[in-house]
């Protein structure tokens, strides 16, 4: 059977995965992935054999998932949170037209901006932006036009990728165009290490945002304008009558 799985692991802890998630990975022969994420799922299923490469070659991966896929073997491709937020998915679907004898399974996962989210509190109850920082792959002119877009229309915000060695300021930047629309005042918070050794939840104003020390496995939230804190939690309200 040639078949691949796409497979959102969440942030990385066991009790994260979800059954479908472990389900797909106890029944490939071999899983493929980006290092930092193999060493994740590895402790549960050391005797499955990997291929494993580093940052920024997701194509290489990706071909080579299926191209193992197309030999006959079942492979799990494993990707941190969702396959198809900021993952995989979309990458191997593409990439699956040289390959049209492979059957592509998407197992969805948690996405940091859902269990960030859940240390938080409730900061997405309502509608809601997912940005990313990252100007490896989008120019930062269009990522300053949708935080600004996002900002105007008052929607809460989650910011994937919020710093790098090579991007430190670049939170302080976006800070400073969500306050061209939205107050210094307003309730924010950040998550670092989500389900890891050094998770760290923090609820603060956009204004002491700005200069906040976060990098790559940080998730940045921003709330809108009837984001509130609730018994130190950051709650973004649904809008239900309470009387």
């Amino acid at each position: 059977m040639k078949k691949l799985f796409v497979v959102g692991i969440g942030p990385g802890s066991p009790d994260s995965l979800t059954i479908a998630a472990r389900t797909a990975i106890e029944s490939a022969d071999i899983l493929v992935g980006y290092g930092a994420y193999i060493d994740l799922v590895r402790p549960l299923f050391p005797q499955k054999p990997t291929f494993q490469t580093g940052m920024t070659r997701e194509v290489d991966r990706c071909r080579e998932a299926l191209r193992l896929a197309n030999e006959g073997k079942t492979v799990a491709l494993v990707c941190s949170g969702d396959a198809g937020v900021y993952g995989m998915a979309g990458l191997i679907l593409e990439l699956r037209r040289d390959f049209p004898e492979v059957t592509v399974e998407i197992i969805s996962g948690v996405t940091a901006a859902l269990s960030g989210g859940a240390l938080l509190g409730a900061p997405l109850t309502h509608d809601f932006a997912v940005i990313s920082l990252s100007d490896l792959l989008t120019p930062w002119p269009l990522i300053e036009k949708r935080l600004l877009c996002a900002a105007e229309g008052d929607f809460a915000i989650a910011l994937y990728n919020p710093a790098s060695h090579k991007r430190p300021d670049y939170l302080a930047k976006a800070c400073r165009l969500l306050m061209q629309h939205k107050s210094p005042d307003t309730v924010c918070g950040y998550v670092q290490n989500i389900g890891r050794t050094g998770e760290r939840s923090v609820v603060l104003s956009l204004s002491e945002l700005e200069t906040a020390q976060v990098d790559m496995f940080t998730t940045v939230f921003i709330g809108s304008s009837q984001t509130k804190v609730i018994d130190g939690k950051m709650v973004t309200p649904r809008g239900y009558r309470l009387d």
